[in-house]
């Protein structure tokens, strides 16, 4: 049985923040045989193109080798989750309809889930002692601009250089409380894993 996982993701900075998040939802998990694949790349405004959701996943398959699992993570942006989440699902089954697939849409923006656990990244890149979420982390528009008023010495948030960093750190416990999409992120993944491993 192949227990790797094959992330997809639309920017450098998931390539390499995702497999830290999906490292430690493992060790949690106790699942030290679940291996994370390097994630493949793909543009947001590609995605929702016929064919080129597609094309990724075969490539990203045939270019990683022993994959088990697909987790499709992209920012929602502009677009509804409720409606473009199932969408993408159902586009990821027909094209590998044996390996098991998750989709997940973060609300607007992945920072957005840094934000609802901002109290637990004080310290980090800058990340002024005294930050706090604020209200609906999910809900607010330039998430990435709020990161930088955070920080301290005129600070700004790099997503290439922070996002890892700020992904070791991030309390899961406290960003699902404030960040629904977030929350579905762990029990997907939590579900891939156990999907894989026969459970």
């Amino acid at each position: 049985m192949n227990l790797t996982i094959l992330p997809i993701v639309e920017g450098q900075s998931e390539v390499e923040s995702v497999p830290i998040l999906l490292r430690r939802i493992c060790h949690q998990m106790q699942a030290s045989n679940i291996q994370i694949a390097r994630p493949f790349r793909i543009k947001r405004n590609k995605v929702v193109k016929t064919g080129e959701l597609e094309r990724a996943i075969e490539q990203g398959i045939r270019d990683r080798g022993n994959i088990g699992a697909i987790l499709l993570l992209l920012d929602a942006d502009e677009d509804c989750p409720a409606t473009l989440a199932p969408e993408l699902l159902e586009r990821c089954r027909q094209t590998k309809p044996h390996l098991p697939v998750a989709v997940v849409l973060a609300t607007i923006e992945m920072e957005g889930w840094f934000l609802g656990g901002k109290e637990s990244l004080r310290g980090v890149c800058g990340i002024k002692p005294d930050a706090v979420a604020p209200p609906n982390p999910e809900s607010i528009r330039g998430a990435k601009e709020r990161l930088s008023k955070n920080m301290e010495h005129g600070r700004r948030y790099l997503e290439t250089d922070d996002q890892p960093a700020l992904a070791v750190k991030l309390d899961f416990e406290l960003t699902k409380s404030r960040c629904p999409s977030f929350d579905k992120f762990l029990r997907e993944v939590q579900n891939l894993i156990n999907l894989i491993q026969g459970k």
